[in-house]
């Protein structure tokens, strides 16, 4: 008697068992190390999406490695009933990064992240009866029923109304923040450098504005910095990437590349006087917010090997130079299908027009940057669409001069199999 004993491929228990909340590549990832992934069938590729943006250590870093199993014989969960070490050396850590005192909240996401940030600013408006938050056209902050609210991009929010009220999405100009900040106007939440919504740099007098617009206000200057935060673009904080070090928030979120790819969210809150006196960073007060997993030891152990890891290997520094290595080798590429290429550090994006493929036989009406991805795909090297026609760069803030030059090398073999659109 005979035991069958194949199993069903990966993409097909997929299609029978997982809902279909994402548009996956047809690719199923089994190992990592450093800057490459290997798929099932083990062919390599070079990983320039790294999770989203979430290894920032690539993959399978000894860092990583040694505090997941280091901790993870110690003490995993304990609840937020009681303290740990690792959560408490963890804030002191973030604190210290962002240069002014203020406090540290933990979660698991930056969607968590920034809910927590809404909180913040309602009960801080509450007893002047402010609400409102202001956000910007393209922006992104997370898929729960306020993130949509507060995300400036209209297909996020497509079959979800009503939306949440109290948020209102502007365009990135001064003057239509100013315009949108009425009596209940609580707060003001940007992203330094948006990333979902195209890789869109802020402008440092743009920040520099809100800043001296909500202290003339009373209203919180908020900071999405889930993408652009700790590093990714060769600073520590966003706001300085984009040359505003001075237009100091009194809020930030983070999640993505803090925990190094184990999940994990934080926001930060600054010590000053809050509107019902105090400070903001002891606002939010025993039974006002709160999360079962939020900066358990496993996760503050891991935060802080991440953290320690980029100062020891003074990876901030190598984003930059990466960053510029890449920025570079995109503009030089003489390719008429490469628009613009902007961003910062290690968070970059290549605008692309219109194109077809030059052996293309039938029209494709999917958006360009997703047919140039998946091609990448094909020929070994994996990016992230940010929109239609912007693709990202996302590698590891470690990876060397030599990938970064195979990884431009494909882009340019690649773009040399399209035409431009008439």
């Amino acid at each position: 008697m005979s035991i069958h004993t194949d199993k069903p491929g990966t993409l097909d228990l997929y299609a029978r068992h997982v809902i279909p909340t994402y548009g996956r590549f047809p690719l199923a990832l089994a190992r990592g190390e450093g800057t490459r992934v290997w798929d099932e069938g083990g062919r390599a590729y070079l990983d320039f999406g790294t999770g989203i943006a979430v290894d920032s250590l690539g993959h399978c870093h000894p860092a990583v490695r040694e505090a997941l199993a280091a901790q993870a014989s110690t003490l995993i969960h304990t609840s937020n009933l009681y303290y740990t070490r690792p959560q408490a050396d963890l804030a002191a850590r973030l604190c210290g990064l962002v240069g002014v005192p203020g406090k540290v909240f933990f979660c698991n996401s930056g969607a968590e992240a920034n809910e927590g940030l809404y909180k913040l600013a309602r009960k801080n408006g509450a007893p002047s009866g402010r609400h409102e938050i202001i956000t910007l056209d393209a922006s992104f902050h997370g898929r729960t029923l306020a993130g949509i609210a507060a995300t400036g991009q209209l297909k996020v929010k497509l079959g979800f109304g009503p939306l949440v009220a109290g948020f209102i999405n502007v365009p990135a100009r001064l003057e239509c923040v100013e315009n949108a900040a009425g009596p209940q106007a609580a707060a003001v939440l940007v992203e330094p450098l948006q990333g979902e919504g195209g890789v869109h740099p802020m402008r440092a007098d743009f920040l520099r504005g809100l800043r001296a617009l909500c202290d003339a206000r009373g209203m919180l200057l908020l900071y999405d910095e889930v993408q652009c935060g700790l590093g990714r673009t060769g600073h520590w904080c966003g706001w300085h990437a984009v040359g505003a070090p001075d237009a100091t928030p009194d809020g930030i979120s983070w999640a993505k590349g803090i925990g190094g790819g184990f999940p994990l969210g934080a926001f930060w809150a600054r010590d000053r006087e809050a509107a019902p006196g105090g400070s903001l960073a002891d606002l939010l007060g025993p039974g006002t917010h709160g999360t079962t997993y939020g900066g358990s030891p496993l996760a503050g152990a891991v935060g802080l090997a991440v953290l320690s890891a980029m100062e020891k290997e003074n990876l901030l520094a190598n984003a930059a130079e990466r960053g510029a290595q890449l920025r570079a080798a995109a503009a030089n590429m003489a390719s008429p299908l490469v628009v613009d290429v902007r961003g910062a550090g290690l968070l970059l994006g290549i605008e692309i027009t219109d194109f077809r493929w030059r052996d293309q036989t039938a029209p494709d009406a999917r958006p360009p940057a997703l047919r140039l991805t998946l091609k990448l795909l094909e020929n070994g090297l994996l990016v992230v669409p940010a929109g239609e026609r912007v693709i990202r760069l996302l590698p590891p803030l470690n990876v060397s001069s030599a990938e970064c030059e195979e990884a431009a090398a494909i882009l340019r073999e690649t773009l040399a199999l399209a035409e431009p659109l008439p």
